[in-house]
């Protein structure tokens, strides 16, 4: 679900090098979110995976527009699938504030002072296969804002697409944007009550 979940390179040498999720480590927590330790991020998101901590942060405008993101092409999992605003995991110690306003000023150049009120409105556990390539099992936070100030530079390394939608519209006929392969835990979290 991070940022950083992008497909692995080669060595100068012509061999496959280790995934850059191989030198991370993930928030290990029980379905409470209690934290239980840390673990290797790509092992946490291979095989059966490892429960961890995560989340997703929505941004909304003044009129209840929520900003979608469309993943880049090079994730490793759910590439190009679209998502809420930014969605990663913290590292251990930081808070979900603290690791959301780092995702949103580096894959969407939004700074603090464009929003005011970033706070977590609910938490879930879930975990999803991803056919042939991972799995995501975690209890994510959801973290909500409103922008004041709509000015985006997003990073293409990160963010393949931008749309605005109306909030409302698309908790009430999430239907009308299944064309849009929604990731599982924003499908999720959109799903449920966030107001």
């Amino acid at each position: 679900m991070s940022s950083e979940e992008t497909a692995g390179g080669t060595d100068s040498g012509g061999g496959e090098t280790a995934h850059e999720n191989a030198r991370q480590a993930v928030v290990t927590v029980d379905a409470d979110d209690t934290e239980l330790g840390t673990a290797n991020r790509l092992d946490a998101h291979t095989g059966d995976g490892i429960r961890h901590r995560a989340f997703t942060s929505l941004l909304f405008d003044e009129d209840d527009n929520i900003l979608l993101a469309q993943r880049s092409p090079d994730k490793r999992l759910w590439d190009t699938y679209w998502d809420g605003t930014v969605a990663s995991h913290p590292v251990q110690g930081q808070s979900q504030e603290t690791a959301t306003r780092q995702r949103l000023e580096e894959e969407l150049g939004v700074t603090p002072d464009q929003y005011g009120d970033l706070q977590v409105t609910d938490r879930f556990e879930y975990k999803r296969h991803y056919p042939n390539e991972g799995v995501e099992w975690e209890v994510c936070a959801v973290l909500q804002a409103t922008l004041t100030d709509r000015t985006l530079k997003p990073d293409p390394d990160e963010v393949a697409g931008l749309m605005w939608v109306p909030y409302e519209r698309l908790h009430q006929n999430p239907h009308w944007y299944r064309q849009l392969r929604l990731c599982p835990w924003f499908e999720i979290a959109m799903r449920r009550d966030v107001e």
